[in-house]
């Protein structure tokens, strides 16, 4: 025992001491008839727990508020007893959301077998005193977030089978005493901060069933010991900095079903004989190390193999592996690696693959591979929804077989060589949603066909030859977000059906083309953030229709044939962050309105010929931001533009007949005794404030929001949660609500969450994601450190109100749901697939939902997202802690798997059951096995599901088939929910697809006729 320990231990029977005192002397005066009613060994227990109860801070969900006086303690909700002695056996109470310390009267519970408080907050050290519990067969303090040493005396629970203390704040090295478990059977440490490499002595617990240690710095080689671990059967050791090789005698453990050794920096090669070794393999994850040489062809003996993740290593030679006895298999990445196999049956292994019945996803993106891609492509399993072959050398035509992948939900086979049409066939692919041919050789014109991909959110065809003109059909495709056609030969006018996609949120890129013509004065393209146009031979006037682009951030309308002037109505587009116009025939004055941009970062207005005078507010107060060459008739701006001076208009002197010259007299007293008269009353009245329209937002102070919330006074405060409060205010000089979420900096974990948001904030922009405005890092009037965020207000409040709370006496209907639901699924779906990094949100609840005045959700509150695939600071290893109820399963991110985006999928399928049925997942009826999830599921399965719906989702005013056609909506819409919040993430179904089922769902609904 160390001299901590010795004194913590010390400390706590001090304390142990003081305080049975206090209870039997509280016991003996005020409650003498519950202590006489137990012997000695049950008063022991009952004054353990009210111990345990005593350092409990705080129980959101009343778990302990049957632990009083009223009951015996063994009916107590999370105790359990033995039915002779009454004696505590088990304490179970994970997931209740409780804040505090865990007692060391624990350690008195002498009878107790099962210690149960995963998913909790307990803070500070493990109590030493349990390692006394010698009947002990089960720990479970995973996610919480106890810090300091593993005690060392675990060593005493020597009955011990599950060990389980992963996600939490644990420093050190394990302890050598851990080795003395002989009965240990799991034992799970992942994520959290553990050093000191793995210790060989675990390879003489032979019990041993699962080990995980990924997500921990220990650092040094995997221990050859652990060769003698012949009942290990999963063995996850990711991301914990390790080197060296993998041991040959981890490759003898015949019964490893799961090994996941990802994200370290392993070298060396595998076995040849690794499918002989491991016949059970269920999971094979290697990704991300420095493992060389070719693939076992004996993989292919694996029969049992399900998942197969070697990306991101230096295996090369030729691709041997025969699929096709691997029936089982349902992910296949083998990305980022060097094969590159010899001779014309390079991608013959394809072939192999088609006996593969149940695979869903195959990337195989930069691998060097070269060559034609064979007509057994189309040949691969129905269920598949993910096919990623970019980054290769693939030549050739693409064959028409593609077209029979009908369950690709996304395909990507961009930077390779393709050439010839596009097939046509693309078309059949119903359930696409994103799609990407980026950078091949594609000539011809896009197929008519491409118009059938009616669910298509994101389409890349740039930079290849494809020429003609732009499909009109692609005016079909009513869920786009996004659209690139730049780089290409395209030619003609640009169809009026493209700027009528009212879905197109993210982009739409026309560059680079051969476009003429003017633009479409038919716009609905309100939800746009960047359209480019750039590099073209358009001409006309900028239509007028554009300033219906109110979400449109980027702009770039450069190296074309505009002329006229900047219409007055574009003041609308407040929210450009830039503004290229260079290298057109622009005329006129510089609108003054682009002064009062506040967002505006860089504005391009080089070669056109403008005059007159530069303004000098806003984003024309800093030279390096804006760019105004080529305009010969301009002047005055800035001193750093060298701009000549503004000519003032000469006075000529004029001879006015007598009478106009004393009218004029007349006329000036007049207008002096006004002036006079209007001074004197705006004195008797004080000041009007001055104008509001030019102030700039880009930074605000301390004092600034202070005012602006009244002093951050009660009145102005409109939600409060854990970390932050948030207050409704407007700026100074400002003329529309923001909301000021105010970090409260003493609680843990606050600073780093504002560092996280606003990393968060700088990388993303949709229609789906809550504006933010500007953030404040600064101190307050008594020097201590103050940070807040400024957000768009939205007037609708939360999602949570609308289904909870007594503020809106009307509720929302089944369609209003659906379109919120899409709303929210739409931006989960842009953090997940089309931010770079990947974002994962990490605490998707109601609350977190915001709306606007069109009751439009935006997905807000980034202090807990995580950046996936980077380096950031602003990913720890620490586990992701969701809200209770809305996180995903215990182990979803531990027990070596990798940090995914499935954890959003879970918590966006526990809200929309949420949403349909009106109740919370930790509602008091959740409870002895009971869930949300599994209350939904057994309604689904009885056709039960009106017993479940909240009864305000649904208002049908119509035939009894119409009503029929609603309840089969309801239906869909549940089992969405259902799949999405499944406890294994590879059953979860993915965003993308999510959001294509609920615009069907969307759809049916609007065309039932007397919906309302």
């Amino acid at each position: 025992m160390d001299s901590r320990q010795s004194t913590f231990s010390s400390f706590s029977t001090l304390t142990s001491f003081l305080f049975s005192g206090l209870v039997i002397f509280l016991s003996t005066n005020t409650n003498a008839t519950i202590s006489s009613s137990y012997d000695r060994g049950n008063e022991t227990d009952y004054f353990a727990l009210l111990s345990f109860k005593s350092l409990i801070t705080h129980d959101p969900y009343g778990a302990l508020s049957s632990w009083n006086t009223s009951f015996h303690f063994c009916d107590w909700i999370g105790v359990r007893c033995g039915k002779r002695h009454k004696r505590v056996t088990a304490l179970l109470l994970d997931s209740q959301g409780l804040e505090g310390l865990l007692s060391p009267h624990v350690g008195n519970l002498s009878f107790l077998r099962v210690l149960r408080l995963g998913n909790n907050s307990f803070q500070e050290t493990i109590p030493y005193e349990l390692g006394g519990l010698f009947r002990l067969r089960f720990i479970d303090l995973e996610i919480n977030k106890f810090n300091g040493f593993i005690p060392s005396n675990f060593s005493g629970c020597w009955n011990l089978k599950t060990l389980v203390l992963g996600s939490n704040e644990l420093v050190g090295s394990i302890p050598k005493e851990i080795g003395l478990l002989s009965k240990l059977t799991v034992f799970v440490m992942q994520e959290n901060r553990l050093t000191g490499g793995i210790p060989p002595f675990l390879g003489n617990i032979t019990s041993l069933v699962m080990l995980s240690l990924s997500g921990n710095p220990l650092g040094g080689t995997i221990p050859g010991t652990f060769g003698h671990l012949k009942s290990l059967k999963v063995f996850y050791l990711a991301a914990c900095n390790l080197t060296g090789t993998i041991p040959h005698s981890v490759y003898n453990l015949s019964l490893l079903n799961r090994l996941s050794l990802s994200e370290n920096q392993l070298t060396g090669s595998l076995p040849l004989a690794i499918g002989e070794m491991l016949p059970d393999l269920t999971g094979l994850q290697l990704s991300n190390n420095r493992l060389t040489w070719i693939l076992p062809p004996s993989i292919s003996n694996c029969s049992k193999l399900r998942q197969l993740l070697l990306s991101d290593n230096s295996f090369c030679g030729k691709l041997t592996i025969d699929f096709s006895k691997l029936s089982e298999i349902f992910e296949i990445n083998l990305g980022n690696n060097l094969f590159r196999n010899v001779g014309a049956d390079e991608m013959k292994f394809i072939d192999s693959l088609n006996n593969c019945t149940k695979l869903e996803s195959l990337s195989l993106y930069n691998c060097s591979f070269e060559g034609s891609l064979p007509r057994s492509i189309g040949n691969l399993s129905d269920q598949l929804f993910y096919l990623d072959l970019s980054i290769n050398k693939l030549f050739g035509n693409l064959s028409l077989s593609i077209g029979n992948l009908v369950g690709l939900t996304q395909l990507n086979l961009g930077f390779n060589r393709f050439i010839g049409k596009l097939p046509s066939t693309i078309g059949m692919l119903q359930k696409l949603q994103f799609a990407s041919f980026y950078g091949n050789q594609f000539s011809g014109q896009i197929p008519d066909a491409i118009g059938n991909l009616s669910g298509i959110n994101i389409l890349i065809l740039s930079d290849n030859n494809l020429e003609g003109v732009i499909a009109s059909s692609l005016g079909n495709c009513h869920h786009i977000e996004a659209l690139y056609l730049n780089s290409n030969r395209l030619s003609g006018n640009i169809p009026k059906q493209l700027f009528q996609l009212s879905s197109l949120s993210i982009g739409l890129y026309l560059s680079e083309n051969n476009l003429f013509g003017s633009l479409p004065l038919e716009v609905d393209l309100k939800m746009l953030t960047s359209l480019d146009l750039s590099h073209n031979n358009l001409s006309g006037d900028i239509p007028s229709s554009l300033s219906g682009c109110t979400s449109l951030s980027y702009l770039y309308i450069n190296d074309n044939l505009f002329q006229g002037i900047f219409p007055p109505s574009l003041i609308s587009m407040r929210g450009l962050v830039e503004l290229d116009l260079s290298q057109n025939n622009l005329s006129g004055k510089i609108p003054r309105f682009l002064e009062g941009f506040s967002s505006l970062q860089a504005l391009n207005l080089s070669f056109n010929d403008f005059e007159g005078e530069v303004p000098v507010k806003g984003v024309f107060a800093n030279a390096s931001r804006i760019s105004i060459v080529g305009n010969s008739k301009l002047c005055g701006g800035l001193v750093a533009l060298r701009l000549p001076k503004c000519e003032e208009k000469k006075k000529h002197k004029r001879r006015f007949p007598v009478f106009v010259i004393v009218l004029l007299i007349f006329s000036s007293l007049f207008v002096v005794s006004c002036v006079v008269y209007v001074l004197y009353k705006k004195k008797r009245k004080g000041q009007q404030p001055q104008s509001l329209t030019n102030e700039r937002f880009l930074k605000v102070s301390y004092n600034q929001l202070l005012k602006a919330t009244d002093g951050f006074s009660e009145a102005k405060l409109i939600g409060k949660g854990g970390s932050s409060s948030v207050y409704k205010g407007v700026l100074e000089h400002g003329d529309r609500f923001v909301a000021v979420k105010v970090l409260h900096l003493q609680i843990r974990g606050a600073h780093k969450n504002f560092i996280r948001e606003c990393e968060a904030w700088r990388s993303i922009r949709h229609r789906n994601l809550l504006k933010i405005i500007t953030a404040c890092s600064s101190v307050d009037f008594q020097g201590n450190d103050f940070k807040a965020l400024v957000y768009e207000f939205m007037s609708n409040g939360s999602l949570h109100d609308w289904l909870h709370s007594s503020v809106h006496t009307s509720r929302i209907n089944f369609l209003q749901r659906i379109n919120i639901l899409i709303d929210i699924a739409t931006a989960l779906d842009y953090l997940h697939n089309f931010c770079i990094p990947t974002i994962v949100h990490c605490d998707l609840k109601p609350n977190n939902i915001l709306l606007d005045d069109d009751m439009v959700a935006h997905v807000g509150d980034f202090g807990l997202a995580r950046f996936l695939g980077t380096n950031s600071n602003i990913n720890s290893t620490s586990v992701l802690k969701g809200t209770i109820g809305y996180a995903p399963p215990v182990a979803e991110y531990g027990l070596g798997s990798e940090m995914t985006s499935s954890g959003d999928v879970y918590s966006f399928g526990i809200l929309l059951l949420e949403v349909m049925t009106g109740k919370y997942p930790t509602h008091d009826i959740f409870n002895d096995g009971l869930s949300l999830h599994k209350l939904v599921s057994t309604a689904l399965v009885d056709h039960a599901i009106t017993d479940v719906i909240d009864s305000n989702a649904i208002t049908l005013q119509s035939s009894e088939s119409n009503a029929k056609k609603v309840e089969e909506c309801l239906a869909l819409t549940l089992k969405i929910g259902v799949s999405c919040s499944a406890d294994s993430p590879t059953q979860r179904m993915r965003i993308e697809s999510v959001v294509h089922e609920l615009h069907h769902i969307k759809d049916v609904l609007q065309n039932i006729q007397g919906y309302h």
